[in-house]
C-alpha cells in the first residue's frame, strides 16, 4: 500500500499527468524474501492499480529481463515510448540516499527530475548530504508523504503465516495470493 499512497501523492504533489509503477525483473542490489517472479509481480501491480487512471504498470524492465538499473531503464524509456516526455523517477528518501551507489548516478540524474518522498526518519538534510556533490543533484525535489508502515516484506510475512493482510493492500491482490498460494511456500520451509 506503501508505493500505491506514494505515487497517489506524487501525483498531485508534483502535478504529474501519470505515475507509471515499474515492477523490476531482477534486483539487484538485495534479493526479494518468497519472490514469486517478475511476471507474477508484474500482474499484481496490474491488479492493484485496476480502476485508478492516475497510475499504470510499465512491463519494460520485466520484458528486457536480467538485472534492473535504473539508468537503463531511462535510457529505454527515453529511446521508445516516452521520447517526448520529461521523466520523474520517484524514489524514497531512503533509497535517495544511497542513490550515489547505484550505476552511473550523474547519468540518472541528468535522464530523469528525481522526486523523493519524505518519509519519516530520513531528514532532507541526510539525502542533501548524500547526493548533493553528484551532478544533477540540483534536480532532486522532495514531497511529502504520509506515514504508512505497510511494507511489502511484512505483506508476504502476514500471508506466509496465514495472517490477515485485509485493508493492508487491495482486495484483488489479495483474491490472487489467495487463489495461488503466494508466499506459503515460506511456511513449508520454515521460514516466516
Amino acid at each position: 500500500m506503501g508505493h500505491l499512497v506514494c505515487a497517489q501523492e506524487a501525483h498531485g504533489a508534483l502535478g504529474l499527468d501519470r505515475v507509471i509503477l515499474m515492477p523490476l525483473a531482477e534486483p539487484t542490489h538485495r534479493t526479494l524474501e518468497d519472490d514469486p517472479g517478475a511476471e507474477v509481480r508484474a500482474e499484481l501491480c496490474e491488479l492493484a492499480v485496476e480502476g485508478d487512471e492516475r497510475l499504470s504498470v510499465s512491463r519494460a524492465e520485466v520484458e528486457r529481463g536480467g538485472p534492473s538499473y535504473t539508468v537503463d531503464t531511462l535510457r529505454l524509456l527515453l529511446e521508445g515510448e516516452m521520447a517526448d516526455d520529461e521523466i520523474t523517477l520517484i524514489m524514497g528518501a531512503d533509497q535517495a540516499c544511497r542513490l550515489g551507489s547505484w550505476r552511473e548516478p550523474r547519468q540518472v540524474l541528468s535522464l530523469a527530475r528525481v522526486a523523493v518522498a519524505a518519509r519519516q526518519g530520513v531528514a532532507r538534510s541526510q539525502v542533501l548530504a548524500r547526493v548533493g556533490a553528484l551532478t544533477g543533484a540540483d534536480r532532486i525535489e522532495f514531497f511529502d508523504m504520509p506515514r504508512i508502515d505497510v511494507s511489502s516484506s511484512m505483506v508476504r510475512r502476514r500471508a506466509a503465516s496465514g495472517r490477515p493482510i485485509r485493508y493492508l493492500i487491495p482486495d484483488s491482490v489479495i483474491a490472487r495470493i489467495e487463489a495461488d498460494g503466494l508466499y506459503r511456500a515460506s511456511v513449508a520451509a520454515g521460514g516466516a
